[in-house]
C-alpha cells in the first residue's frame, strides 16, 4: 500500500504555453537554472493552434515547496512570449 511521504515537499509541475520562438524555451528554463534547480522532467513540443503555432512545456521540480512554485510561476508569467501558466503539485508515494 502506498501512502504519500510527509518527508518531502511534492513535485512542482508547471505547464507553459508560449508563443513558437525559439527564444522561450531558454528564457524559461533560465529562471529554474538561476536558481540552481534541475527539471527532473522536461517535454516541450510545437502544437498547431487556431490562430497559428504554439509551444507547450511541461516542467517537473522535486522538492519545491508551494510558495516557492507560485513565485516562479508568476516569473514565468512575465517572461516575453509566454502567454499561459499552469502551476500544479503531486505528491511522491511511499511504499508500505
Amino acid at each position: 500500500m502506498a501512502h504519500l511521504s510527509p518527508e518531502h515537499p511534492p513535485t512542482a509541475c508547471f505547464f507553459v504555453q508560449a508563443r513558437s520562438d525559439p527564444q522561450v524555451m531558454p528564457r524559461v528554463l533560465e529562471l529554474f537554472a538561476k536558481r540552481g534547480l534541475v527539471p527532473a522532467a522536461w517535454h516541450s513540443a510545437a502544437a498547431a493552434a487556431a490562430g497559428g503555432d504554439e509551444l507547450h512545456i511541461d516542467i517537473q521540480i522535486e522538492d519545491m515547496d508551494q510558495r516557492l512554485a507560485g513565485y516562479i510561476a508568476q516569473c514565468l508569467r512575465q517572461v516575453v512570449g509566454v502567454e499561459t501558466v499552469l502551476v500544479s503539485e503531486k505528491n511522491r508515494a511511499k511504499r508500505a
